[in-house]
């Protein structure tokens, strides 16, 4: 079987009404082959003959971590260092100088993907933040993405955006059979807690923070989710805080309750 060629319209649809209670995620018809091939491997690897055998198989009761390999891999986004550096050009400007000296300074990468979203941040804070305390929480619905980051290595070519002055004082570049890749900082590295979650569920006790980044996520929702997790979001930011979707998103229709400052970025009164 090829991927893609025993993929049915019914199995599917069932592929995509699971990924949509379980992580609010809409799929498109035109997803389909993506689906079939990210989860073709799966059926071979288990000699599974059909995509309907290996959806019922990953029901079961007793199959919850291949679950979560078929969301992992349903799930995970491209991502790099300092995509869209508008919004950290912004935190450097604008939000970083008016920072009170003393209390520590949360900020919440909350669709972290691989973390490369998260170490810019926390480089970003690093450099403009001195002796004062920061902490940042990178969270994802991918387990398999979130042990990467975790990791902190990376293949060079997702630091072409990062500026040279960073990557020298921040990464460890590769050198014998690592050539091509650099390894975060591990003092950066100790900033930065990453934990799994779902926005689409009740959400754990995190605290409150100054700044929300919610980017290259709200894409895949429909216009319902979004508002629900937007809701589910906004308690955790505080009064003055900073709520950041990516350029290609916006929270028009979606929730009333912050301010637009610039393209993309919002606050909270």
């Amino acid at each position: 079987m090829e991927p893609g060629s025993g993929l049915k319209e019914r199995e599917f649809d069932q592929f995509r009404e699971w990924l949509y209670r379980a992580a609010g995620i809409s799929l498109s018809t035109s997803k389909k082959a993506l689906v079939a091939g990210r989860l073709f491997k799966r059926l071979k690897y288990y000699q599974i003959e059909s995509y309907g055998e290996y959806f019922k198989w990953i029901m079961a009761p007793h199959n919850t971590n291949e679950l979560q390999v078929a969301l992992n891999l349903l799930t995970t986004n491209e991502t790099y260092f300092f995509r869209e550096p508008k919004h950290f050009d912004f935190l450097t400007r604008q939000v970083l100088p008016l920072v009170r000296p003393g209390r520590t300074f949360r900020l919440w990468s909350a669709a972290s993907s691989s973390g490369e979203e998260a170490y810019s941040l926390a480089m970003i804070l690093a450099e403009g933040l001195g002796s004062t305390p920061w902490e940042i929480i990178g969270s994802d619905i991918s387990t398999q993405v979130l042990a990467q980051a975790r990791t902190g290595h990376y293949s060079m070519e997702r630091a072409s955006g990062l500026p040279q002055s960073l990557l020298l004082k921040y990464c460890l570049k590769g050198t014998g059979p690592q050539t091509g890749t650099l390894l975060i900082d591990r003092g950066l590295r100790s900033r930065v807690n990453f934990i799994q979650i779902n926005l689409n569920e009740a959400l754990p006790q995190l605290g409150e923070f100054e700044v929300i980044f919610l980017r290259n996520v709200m894409i895949y929702f429909d216009l319902a989710t979004k508002r629900e997790v937007v809701t589910r979001l906004l308690p955790l930011l505080k009064p003055g805080g900073y709520f950041i979707v990516s350029h290609s998103e916006s929270l028009n229709g979606v929730s009333d309750a912050l301010t637009l400052v610039a393209p993309s970025i919002y606050r909270k009164p």
